[in-house]
């Protein structure tokens, strides 16, 4: 029935994302994808900025990410999660200790927004948006982040 709340299927998916992310952040893309389907018009915002990315992920990009993060732990906090029937929007804030990108292992706070379409009996990935703003920046920071400074 649209635009009833699906309590059930929101905590579970709520669930799946954070151990999905969380192996993701040890570098194990394959259990990652074996978890979380990726849907044919998913769309990316990546904490790192710059234009979003359309479409499915490439192998090359997948087989990257083995390396790309390493060694990490993560911890999701639900701040909100809506559902319909065909629709399930969490708004979290996760909190990883990991290598990035060949950089020493730190803390790495983003608030994320994760979109999933059902798609037959399957919930697939449809829109992921994060950014490293959870701990908060000053008015001039952010100004000068969207002017482009300060990169």
């Amino acid at each position: 029935m649209p635009g009833v709340m699906d309590v059930t299927d929101a905590a579970a998916l709520t669930r799946r994302s954070a151990e999905a992310n969380a192996v993701l952040m040890r570098g194990d893309v394959d259990r990652y994808r074996a978890m979380i389907k990726i849907a044919d018009d998913y769309t990316l915002m990546s904490p790192f900025g710059g234009a979003p990315t359309r479409g499915q992920i490439s192998e090359e990009s997948w087989q990257a990410m083995k390396t790309f993060f390493r060694n990490g732990t993560l911890e999701q906090e639900l701040v909100q999660a809506y559902a319909t029937s065909d629709m399930i929007v969490l708004a979290t804030i996760e909190r990883a200790r990991v290598e990035v990108g060949g950089l020493p292992r730190q803390d790495w706070a983003l608030r994320v927004t994760q979109v999933y379409c059902r798609v037959g009996t399957e919930w697939q990935l449809a829109h992921r948006h994060a950014d490293p703003l959870a701990n908060g920046v000053s008015v001039a920071q952010a100004a000068a982040l969207a002017r482009g400074e300060g990169r």
